[in-house]
């Protein structure tokens, strides 16, 4: 919290007891204004460690075919994924489907525990139906908590049990330093723990969710209406700006909150090649954005030169 300065009433050659009583004053005024601050975070929330860096806690790039390393800085930093949190819902969820549990026609019936969330959402309403494809979109586009705790219930019952098998789909794919304890990825509310995660999980998260063939079309959308059928439908956009101002970018997953800063899952295209680059925890947006987007680039350069360097034209 940065500090600000009281200002004190205008009088003039105030004596050694008036001014006393005024810095005695300005003190419990500052203290009471800390206090009121701290009562609006949650208790666990305000004791979080601030996991953001400068310029990132941590970044890898991967090639999407093979998983090789093409760059890395503090790839194995924990930090608090935030909304990329929402990338492992996805996986589930196409992983229902594939083994035929769900369909993207079933109805998801909202409950009250979906409609109470805060954060980025598409306001939910108790008993709306909507379905599963277009939850889906509301929870990649829109990053819309209350639709990730709607799947969770409609697909396991609890959003407990949904948490347990977002773990166990973890392990399944080798990511050690990950921890789910939400389905959403805010900050934990009192006497809950935070999600936590690495760069380098990450990546591997999405290199399984690209193996998807709907992974991209949900996270690749810029804008796309919700609730359609209303006067005034709800117009989601996407928070990964580097689908608009990078070429072959096309799709995965921003998050933020104070204590994380923002982070990125990001893919990119270019001819035969694909990679996806995560960085977490960057200390601003600009910063996000502008490192994964290079990192991005010099990635699929890479990946260009090596196979320029194997082909057999190049072995004559």
């Amino acid at each position: 919290m940065r500090p600000y300065h009281i200002l004190s009433p205008l009088y003039s050659a105030p004596d050694r007891g008036m001014k006393e009583r005024s810095m005695k004053l300005n003190r419990t005024l500052f203290t009471t204004g800390v206090i009121l601050a701290l009562a609006c975070v949650s208790g666990s929330a305000a004791s979080m460690d601030i996991m953001s860096r400068d310029p990132y806690a941590g970044a890898i790039v991967i090639d999407a075919a093979s998983g090789d390393v093409l760059f890395e800085d503090e790839p194995d930093a924990r930090a608090y994924p935030a909304s990329v949190t929402k990338l492992m819902v996805l996986l589930l969820i196409l992983d229902a489907i594939d083994a035929d549990h769900l369909t993207l026609h079933d109805p998801v019936r909202v409950t009250a525990k979906s409609s109470t969330i805060g954060g980025s959402q598409v306001y939910l309403k108790d008993n709306e139906v909507f379905s599963v494809d277009e939850m889906l979109y509301a929870l990649m586009v829109q990053s819309a908590n209350d639709a990730a705790v709607a799947l969770a219930i409609h697909y396991m019952g609890s959003k407990e049990v949904f948490v347990d098998l977002m773990n166990k789909r973890a392990q399944r794919i080798g990511m050690k330093d990950t921890g789910f304890h939400s389905v959403h990825g805010l900050p934990p509310g009192r006497g809950q723990l935070p999600d936590v995660s690495s760069p380098r999980d990450i990546a591997k998260l999405c290199r399984e969710l690209l193996k998807k063939p709907d992974a991209l079309r949900y996270t690749s959308t810029w804008r796309r209406p919700f609730r359609t059928e209303a006067v005034e439908p709800f117009l989601m956009e996407n928070h990964n700006n580097l689908l608009k101002t990078m070429e072959g970018c096309d799709g995965l997953k921003t998050g933020f909150f104070w204590a994380a800063g923002f982070s990125i899952a990001v893919t990119a295209v270019d001819e035969d090649h694909r990679a996806i680059a995560v960085v977490l925890g960057a200390k601003s947006q600009r910063v996000r954005d502008k490192e994964a987007e290079k990192m991005l680039k010099e990635g699929l350069k890479k990946l260009g030169s090596n196979s320029a360097s194997t082909s057999p034209a190049s072995s004559r």
